[in-house]
């Protein structure tokens, strides 16, 4: 086992609208994250078993950086992200108001990119370029 710290080439950064609630933060941030390591399975671990061999589910192999900004902010970075091809995962205030992933598919596909209510989204890729599309985020709080 090693315990030396890993330095990856890819990032995932997630980056949250300032002014949500904190039970939406952590909302959006789950439903961002599952969509990159949907679309990235080589991103998830092993299986975890503890010493009573109880085993439990695999988790992200890497960690994931959390970031803040205003809809300016997000949108720009959107813009970034897709310029760039990342894998991009985005939330919008109108999923808040669906109850199920069809209704949430709807609502973005009724609206432009740039007219897109962003709260959240999550880019995953080559570390520079993550780090550059995110550049001028804060850490989040």
């Amino acid at each position: 086992m090693t315990t030396e710290p890993i330095r990856f080439d890819t990032k995932i950064a997630v980056l949250l609208r300032a002014d949500v609630a904190p039970w939406q933060e952590l909302n959006v941030t789950s439903f961002l994250i599952a969509g990159i390591a949907a679309a990235h399975p080589d991103l998830i671990g092993e299986p975890y078993t503890d010493a009573d061999e109880t085993v439990y589910l695999p988790l992200l192999r890497q960690p994931v950086v959390v970031l803040s900004g205003d809809r300016e902010r997000l949108s720009t970075t959107l813009g970034k992200a897709v310029s760039r091809g990342l894998a991009t995962a985005i939330y919008t205030a109108q999923m808040f108001q669906t109850g199920h992933d069809e209704a949430n598919r709807a609502v973005v596909r009724d609206v432009r990119r740039d007219d897109l209510d962003l709260v959240g989204i999550a880019v995953h890729g080559a570390r520079n370029a993550v780090d550059k599309t995110c550049k001028g985020a804060s850490l989040h709080p």
